[in-house]
């Protein structure tokens, strides 16, 4: 008798059998997948193509559900990289930076560091994004290939965070780079989920290379 490979393999290499036999689809009933009775196979093959419609629908909702999620944080960081452009000094730079951080992009927490810089130690005194790192954190920074998500792990870095460190529970630190790095920038939110090791960082590295370069400036 012939198996059920056999056949497939046949309606395979011959997909005009079924032109040439129209009246078998009327007569062939298959199980229907909604359950009751039998139904024509192509009855079936209508449902079928149904639901290949709406799976392909849904994926093209999430398809349009990224794109406008990726256009929404173009221009966020348009507006960010317009106002480190009209920046005159370091102090707007840096008020700049944090103002779009808190307001545009919803980050509650933001502070950096910058190691580099001819006149970093008298700097220091006064403004805090120059105060020194351990060597052991510069190296950290350096090292990053890419920019860091998950869980704070470096009770340095969540000092920075100030009053507001002890909510924090996941954070982003991205490297500051102009020929090598210079400095790291930290993100925290007292959502643990906001940041996450899995996350997509495309467009976290765009931000520490634009921070990089706007503060490069004036260093």
């Amino acid at each position: 008798m012939t198996n059920a490979d056999e056949v497939a393999r046949f309606l395979t290499e011959n997909p005009d059998f079924f032109e040439e036999h129209s009246e078998l689809l009327s007569k062939i009933s298959v199980t229907n997948p909604y359950g009751g009775s039998a139904i024509a196979l192509s009855a079936r093959q209508v449902l079928t193509l149904r639901e290949k419609s709406r799976t392909l629908e849904g994926k093209l909702a999430e398809l349009i559900q990224y794109g406008e999620e990726n256009d929404a944080i173009s221009a966020k960081m348009h507006r960010l990289s317009v106002a480190l452009l009209g920046a005159r000094d370091l102090s707007a730079a840096l008020s700049a930076l944090y103002y779009n951080l808190r307001e545009d992009f919803a980050v509650p927490n933001a502070a950096l560091r910058v190691w580099r810089g001819y006149d970093a130690a008298h700097r220091a005194m006064t403004v805090p994004e120059f105060r020194s790192v351990s060597e052991e954190l510069a190296q950290y920074a350096t090292d990053l290939a890419q920019p860091y998500c998950g869980p704070s792990a470096s009770a340095e870095v969540a000092g920075w965070f100030g009053e507001a460190a002890t909510h924090v529970r996941s954070v982003a630190l991205m490297p500051l780079t102009d020929h090598g790095c210079f400095g790291l920038l930290a993100l925290g939110s007292d959502d643990v989920l906001r940041f996450y090791p899995e996350m997509g960082t495309v467009y976290l590295q765009r931000l520490g290379e634009l921070t990089g370069a706007a503060l490069a400036r004036f260093l």
